[in-house]
């Protein structure tokens, strides 16, 4: 059993990476199905995940899968928060595969369970995530948001993301339409 996730009622999230993730059994084997529970969930409840109905098993098998991948080759990094043995967050980046790209990253997803919202789990994901990514070598972490999704972009500021693009009513969902927020954060700039 992985020590930093206990079996009691965890107050802060324990943040684990894919190595540590897989070294415990437990956790690897339950890993995807809780994945997709929690993407299914947030998607039938309107977040903003990149589908309009909630992915399919296969699907998110299919995504980790991808993510597992790369990050074998160091093309990637994935983290996963536990509450107690309980997953509850999810993120992972994945470096550019362009070569003239290669040194920068895209945050492609951040995903917290409803019930941990407000606990600290998306800021410890993502400050987890840009720590791999300077120790990766990143020079620029890349992410876009739903406009509307006003939670995360503050968290994204607060971390020192900074806006670099917006595309007004790009997202459709049925006959609403959001903005598409982009932001990066340079490690060239911070030295």
């Amino acid at each position: 059993m992985n020590p930093a996730v206990t079996s009691g009622a965890a107050t802060e999230p324990a943040v684990l990476d894919a190595m540590e993730l897989t070294s415990d059994p437990e956790l690897e084997a339950r890993f995807m199905e809780s994945v997709h529970q929690i993407l299914a969930d947030l998607v039938r409840g309107g977040a903003a995940l990149g589908w309009v109905e909630p992915p399919s098993r296969d699907e998110v098998a299919e995504l980790l899968g991808h993510v597992v991948s790369a990050v074998s080759t160091g093309d990637a990094a994935l983290r996963a928060a536990y509450l107690g043995r309980r997953l509850v967050g999810v993120g992972y980046w994945l470096r550019y595969t362009r070569p003239t790209h290669r040194p920068h990253a895209d945050l492609e997803k951040i995903a917290v369970d409803a019930t941990a919202h407000g606990r600290g789990v998306g800021r410890a994901l993502t400050t987890a995530l840009i720590a791999d990514a300077r120790k990766m070598g990143i020079e620029v972490l890349t992410l876009d948001a739903r406009g509307d999704n006003t939670s995360a972009l503050h968290l994204y500021r607060s971390l020192g993301f900074t806006e670099y693009g917006r595309l007004p009513d790009f997202v459709a969902v049925d006959e609403r339409r959001y903005d598409k927020v982009f932001y990066m954060l340079d490690f060239r700039r911070q030295g």
